[in-house]
């Protein structure tokens, strides 16, 4: 901005070159002022924060910060006055032991005699109240050395800083990160595992003592896939932890065909209204299985709600941030033997008149108050007038006070409870990553140093980016297990236990470890589970179910619902036909060839051989019917040569007759021929036999012969008549042949009608053309009733049709030509005289009228003849 010329004595001179000496002697001190005396800082404002500090005549000085509230306390927003840093509500017994660890780590490093021997560390310890602004403000305040911070600038000469063990929350350390990183801070997190933090591009001096959460997510995809769950829901608090958490989880399941039900964010600011809009969610969803990445304190408004409407038949898999936290589970305070020894002791032996941060966490504890004032107030407030005096209860010491000697021990509180010591455990290991990379740093040997020129750095007097040298470069031994400590490019190892949360027979959640994986082993060796130890639901033994839609099984496919996700799906049953032989298939398989589907749909089978077979009954009957026509056939010629000398034998033409009688047992043997699984002979011999017989005339052998010459008959497998069976059948080789061959017996049949219907009224003793008129019609009748019935069956019975309209018309013929005559011969043989087979007298009109059989002689010249149709 422009000064102002009414105070600025650089503007008031009045000789143009001295003005100008002066304005640039001006520009100069302005632009050095900030490296002026303290007297030209302005402070803009002061920072509220708790938490510990012990800096006096330390060599060097280690900080900290950690998450002991769980949000600041609200302001209004007022603008009108001065505003001022808002303090910290809700305090958080697991989070302060967290901080605990820390002071308790740095207390038994300053007393050993292996690490640091001859630095004393400091710390300065800030609550982070979970919240980015306050993690920013103890950034601040931490890297200027006082309580006023100033930007840029290190003020004071105290202990040179180490680095920031911290800052809790994924989203804390992220904040506190990019500050820090300006000035190539080390800072090394205890619990922020989110995936981001691993570039170093924007994180360069980040690192951390607790897996990248890209393990934690592929541990938990793997989970997911190895129960066969897929469908499953998702919720993530509202920060980078749980976005980039949850995202890396969903982006491998999903490759993997496992769909998300519904994902939800968890609000970090407290709203009743999204948290049960959260419930609905997860009470109208059919996923059995939710994932959850997010902190406890983020995470326990919902699981209060979710057991106040009872929802109660889910499986949850938790992330790191809340599987043991007392928030959600609430475990037993059993004691086990401590993980870190010695934190134990120093957890129950608290000093709580030592600083605020521990009076509030022993009046939290408690329930009660160390200020005496404050409780004869409350006492006073209380307290009940009788007879306008105070009653004794106020007379002592009042209710609310505490005495300073409470047990900490004997409340099991999760502060005290050590039995699960994994981001405690994290704690200590970074300080005593930090603490290592110090010793490193102190007992660097002059002339083989890391810097350049082969230079060492003063542990009294080190830049922060000498010491990130050590930090990343670190390599140590953890006291108390020997588990080995280093940083691949600022991450550790993936390594986790899977933690099942069981009821024992005190009715108390205990934690019980069922598998671990491991991201740094062979892809196929990372996970173990050991599925018998898991108790589930209802105390179950078998994993539950989360699917949207069930396996397909073989004989079915998937079919995708519209606007639905892929594991949402109908199963469609296989055509027929068409096969799946796997689950979940998305295609059926048609059966080609021979084969055919089985009733299950999920196998190709050969297909029913069928042919009308001699042994079964339909068979034996055409052939018993086939044989008695024939037999009655053969007993009629017989009758004829017997009486072959009678009037009535020799007036029909005993030749024709004879003729006429072969071809009907030639028709009716024929039909036997159709029977049996079809032989190229047999299919060459049955219509043209047929044909034949109908026929009785030479004329038609000429072009049978042509027939089976150029395209035979012969048998094939049906494979399109019926779609589960192969049919065995004659191909007749050539319709065209076969159509003018029975196209002839028709035409011959078709004569035959037309004299004998002309000679039906003919004056006549026996009315020979009126038998054969009968029979014509019978003929014409089974024939033209033979072709819809025959072409609507399908099978052996097609066959089965033609017998019997072969039957039928060769009993019709010989039924009605010859059982009249046969009549005359058994029954009535008077008639059978000579005078009677003669024509009878003229009628006197003159007209002259042959005899019946003259004119059925001819007709009958030209042959009795039928067809069958064919395909």
């Amino acid at each position: 901005m422009a000064p102002n010329s009414a105070h600025n004595p650089c503007l008031r001179l009045h000789s143009m070159d001295i003005k100008l000496f002066f304005l640039g002697l001006c520009a100069l001190f302005c632009i050095f002022r900030p490296l002026s005396a303290q007297s030209t800082c302005k402070l803009k404002a002061k920072f509220n924060l708790g938490g510990y500090k012990d800096v006096e005549k330390k060599t060097v000085v280690v900080g900290g910060m950690f998450p002991v509230h769980k949000r600041v306390a609200s302001n209004k927003g007022n603008t009108s006055s001065v505003p001022l840093s808002s303090g910290c509500v809700g305090f958080n017994f697991r989070t302060f032991r967290w901080a605990q660890t820390m002071l308790f780590a740095i207390k038994e490093i300053n007393a050993r005699n292996d690490l640091l021997p001859k630095t004393d560390l400091g710390y300065v310890i800030y609550d982070s109240c979970f919240t980015i602004s306050k993690a920013v403000e103890g950034t601040l305040t931490y890297l200027t050395g006082q309580d006023e911070a100033v930007p840029n600038y290190r003020c004071g000469d105290g202990a040179p800083l180490a680095a920031l063990v911290g800052a809790g929350g994924s989203d804390l350390s992220i904040a506190t990160a990019r500050i820090l990183g300006l000035y190539h801070f080390p800072q090394v997190s205890y619990c922020s595992t989110c995936s981001a933090l691993k570039s170093k591009f924007q994180f360069p001096t980040f690192l951390r003592t607790i897996p990248n959460d890209e393990h934690q997510s592929t541990a938990m995809a793997k989970m997911v896939l190895h129960f066969g769950w897929t469908w499953v829901g998702s919720i993530a608090a509202d920060d980078d932890y749980g976005k980039y958490g949850i995202k890396d989880f969903k982006d491998q399941v999903e490759q993997a065909g496992v769909c998300i039900s519904f994902s939800e964010t968890l609000p970090k600011v407290h709203s009743p209204e999204a948290i049960q809009r959260i419930v609905q969610t997860v009470i109208d969803s059919t996923a059995k299985i939710i994932v959850v990445f997010s902190s406890d304190v983020d995470l326990s408004p919902l699981i209060s709600e979710l057991l106040r409407n009872n929802v109660t038949n889910r499986t949850w898999i938790a992330s790191e941030a809340w599987i043991t936290s007392a928030l959600i589970s609430r475990p037993p305070g059993v004691s086990k033997q401590a993980d870190i020894p010695g934190l134990q002791h120093h957890l129950l032996n608290l000093d709580p008149y030592a600083d605020l941060l521990t009076e509030e966490f022993w009046e939290t504890l408690f329930n009660c108050t160390l200020d005496y004032s404050k409780a004869m107030r409350m006492a006073k407030q209380r307290a009940t007038y009788v007879n306008g005096t105070l009653s004794r209860t106020v007379t002592g010491l009042p209710d609310g006070l505490c005495t300073g000697q409470e047990s900490v021990a004997q409340l099991n509180n999760t502060y005290s409870d050590i039995s699960q010591l994994r981001i405690t455990y994290s704690v200590y290991k970074a300080v005593y990553a930090v603490a290592n990379a110090l010793h490193n740093l102190e007992h660097c040997e002059p002339g083989k140093g890391p810097f350049v020129g082969k230079t060492c750095a003063d542990i009294n007097n080190f830049e922060p980016w000498q010491l990130m040298y050590y930090v990343k470069n670190v390599r140590f031994k953890m006291p108390n297990t020997g588990e080995e400590i280093f940083f691949n490019d600022g991450d550790v190892d993936g390594f986790y236990d899977i933690i099942n949360w069981q009821v024992n027979n005190n009715g108390e959640i205990s934690y019980v470890t069922v598998g671990n994986y491991n991201g740094s082993a062979a892809p196929e060796n990372r996970m173990t589970i050991m599925n018998d130890s898991i108790v589930w639901n209802n105390d179950m033994l078998e994993p539950p179910r989360s699917v949207c839609s069930e396996n397909c099984q073989p004989g079915t496919r998937k079919g995708i619902r519209q606007g639905e996700p892929v594991c949402c799906f109908d199963c469609i049953p296989c055509a027929d036909g068409e096969i799946s032989n796997t689950t979940d298939a998305r295609e059926c398989i048609l059966c080609t060839g021979d084969f055919w589907s089985n009733a299950a749909h999920d196998a190709c089978v050969p297909k029913l051989i069928e042919f009308l077979a001699f042994g079964e009954p339909l068979g034996i009957t055409l052939i018993a019917i086939s044989a008695f026509g024939a037999l009655v056939t053969i007993a009629v010629g017989v009758l004829f040569i017997m009486h072959i000398g009678t009037p009535l034998v020799k007036a029909n033409d005993t030749l024709l007759s004879f003729s006429l009688l072969f071809s009907l047992v030639v028709t009716f043997l024929c039909s036997i021929v159709f029977l049996g699984e079809p032989q190229h002979w047999s299919c060459m011999t049955s219509q043209v036999a047929l044909a034949l017989g109908f026929a009785l005339c030479l004329s038609s052998i000429i072009a049978c012969t042509v027939w089976l010459i150029v395209l035979p008959p012969q048998p094939v497998k049906n494979t399109s008549g019926q779609n589960i069976k192969i049919i065995l059948e004659c191909d007749q080789g050539s319709v065209v042949f076969i159509c003018c061959i029975f196209a002839y017996d028709i035409l011959l049949a078709l004569l035959a009608f037309i004299f004998a219907f002309i000679a039906r009224k003919l004056e006549d003793y026996v009315s020979e053309a009126k038998c054969l008129t009968f029979s014509m019609l019978v003929f014409f009748i089974v024939w033209i009733s033979f072709v819809p019935a025959y072409l609507s069956t399908r099978g052996k019975f097609m066959v089965a049709v033609q017998i019997f309209a072969i039957l039928a018309s060769s009993f019709g013929l010989l039924t009605c030509i010859f059982l009249p005559k046969c009549y005359i011969l058994l029954i009535k043989p008077d008639r059978n005289k000579e005078e009677l087979m003669k024509p009878r007298p003229k009628p006197k009109d003159g007209t002259s009228t042959g005899t019946s059989a003259s004119l059925a002689t001819t007709a009958t010249e030209a042959t009795i003849a039928t067809t069958a149709i064919d395909d």
